[in-house]
């Protein structure tokens, strides 16, 4: 990347200003997320041997600075250098692929209209040798997840599905809990209890079980991920974690399945008369 203008147009990426400008005094320096420090023991000063890729060859970088996260959307696993440093090599070893750019970063003001910026752009190089392709930085991410589409709407489908399961077994539980207790039913409402109030014993009930379960499960959630991410080959999924929408999600669907869940025994209750509730055997 440019250290000239990168850090600008990142400023999540947090480095001590010292380290900072060490790195960019040094040709073949890099910097280094506290992902990568931690992976790999590294500290200031040490030498990396990567060996090239898209770049192929023996590289050597010399680690002079380390950032870190501003927060929990920035992937604190990433190596940047000095794209000068490549284009030495590159000029000597490769000169066909001298100056090539994979992509540039632009900022746009708050005030101005993405695809007015992009259609502008793209049509400085229209007909040219290298056209371009521009975009916003949330549809460029998305073109590389498009790829695993298929699996998160099948994890989305088995979601709702789950939910439908525990919908049943609740229902069921609060059936059967409402089937034994109908002789007490109808002595409440022989004492004069009101539909609200055999409605708030009921669903009550049905609301305790239900949140109950689901506090149970946001709680498994949190090691549960942390485990799915351990597990993850480095670099699959580099910003992985628990949105706050998620929490509110879980929330709201254990207060959908408890307010379901109470519907049928409730009515079955309700419309049970007096007499034939007294009658019944559990």
């Amino acid at each position: 990347m440019d250290s000239e203008t990168f850090f600008d147009l990142y400023p999540e990426f947090v480095i001590d200003k010292e380290q900072f400008e060490a790195f960019r005094r040094e040709r073949n320096a890099c910097v280094i997320g506290i992902d990568l420090v931690r992976r790999y023991n590294l500290k200031i000063g040490d030498i990396m041997n990567v060996e090239g890729d898209a770049f192929p060859g023996q590289w050597e970088f010399v680690v002079r600075a380390i950032y870190r996260p501003r927060d929990q959307t920035v992937d604190p696993a990433n190596m940047l250098f000095h794209y000068n440093y490549v284009q030495e090599r590159v000029r000597q070893e490769m000169p066909q692929r001298s100056g090539l750019v994979g992509w540039y970063i632009e900022r746009i003001s708050k005030s101005a209209n993405p695809a007015d910026v992009s259609e502008a752009v793209d049509g400085l190089f229209e007909n040219s040798h290298a056209e371009t392709k521009t975009e916003t930085e949330r549809a460029f991410q998305q073109n590389f997840l498009s790829s695993a589409s298929a699996v998160i709407t099948a994890m989305n489908v088995m979601s709702f599905v789950i939910i439908g399961i525990i919908l049943l077994v609740v229902g069921n539980t609060m059936i059967m809990s409402a089937r034994e207790r109908t002789h007490e039913y109808a002595v409440l409402k022989a004492l004069g209890f009101s539909w609200p109030q055999l409605f708030f014993l009921i669903a009550g009930e049905s609301f305790i079980l239900s949140l109950a379960g689901s506090a149970l499960g946001l709680l498994v959630t949190f090691p549960a991920v942390q485990g799915f991410r351990s597990a993850l080959p480095k670099g699959w999924f580099p910003i992985f974690y628990i949105k706050p929408e998620t929490i509110v999600f879980g929330c709201a669907a254990g207060l959908f399945v408890g307010l379901a869940a109470s519907i049928i025994p409730m009515r079955r209750i309700l419309n049970t008369r007096i007499v034939e509730g007294l009658r019944h055997v559990g």
